[in-house]
């Protein structure tokens, strides 16, 4: 008898759930089109796809020339060792 009970009971909960959803299911269509007055409107086609292949045309010289890159990594190192001495000596 129990078994009975809990079946038609979980049986109407199962329904109670699916009738809401399919009820809040229905408004979301409806309220996603709302707008406050102070927002953009959607358009109604998406945009384009990006030029994802379209590459920039190649440099015809380096970015940094070799020796001034030589020398900014010279004080890069110089700088790290420097702040490694501080930070040891601040323990």
């Amino acid at each position: 008898m129990f078994a009975l009970w809990d079946l038609q009971k979980s049986r109407l909960v199962g329904c109670a759930l699916l009738m809401s959803a399919f009820a809040l299911g229905g408004c979301s269509s409806q309220l996603a089109d709302m707008s406050a007055a102070d927002t953009p409107a959607h358009p109604k086609e998406p945009g384009a796809y990006l030029p994802v292949h379209d590459l920039p045309p190649d440099r015809d010289q380096a970015i940094i020339p070799p020796d001034q890159r030589a020398k900014i990594e010279a004080e890069l190192a110089a700088a790290r060792d420097r702040q490694a001495v501080a930070a040891k000596d601040a323990k």
